[in-house]
């Protein structure tokens, strides 16, 4: 079920390039989850620790999961 989640969730990531030349990546479904990398790659791998940690802590919390389109 987690690892169902973490894939339709990353789905929706978006990723910039900031002026200072690193990735900056967010989940708009995912409010105040955020994460940045020197190259894309690094971002994303960032994004997805971030966004696992982020379930786990929201779950402890009793937040239900859900993930709009």
């Amino acid at each position: 079920m987690l690892t169902a989640y973490i894939r339709r969730a990353m789905a929706h990531a978006k990723y910039e390039l900031t002026e200072s030349g690193r990735f900056f990546a967010t989940i708009p479904q995912c409010k105040g989850l955020w994460a940045e990398g020197k190259t894309l790659e690094e971002c994303r791998e960032e994004l997805q620790s971030t966004l696992e940690d982020w379930l786990l802590l929201g779950l402890q919390m009793g937040h239900k999961l859900s993930l709009t389109s």
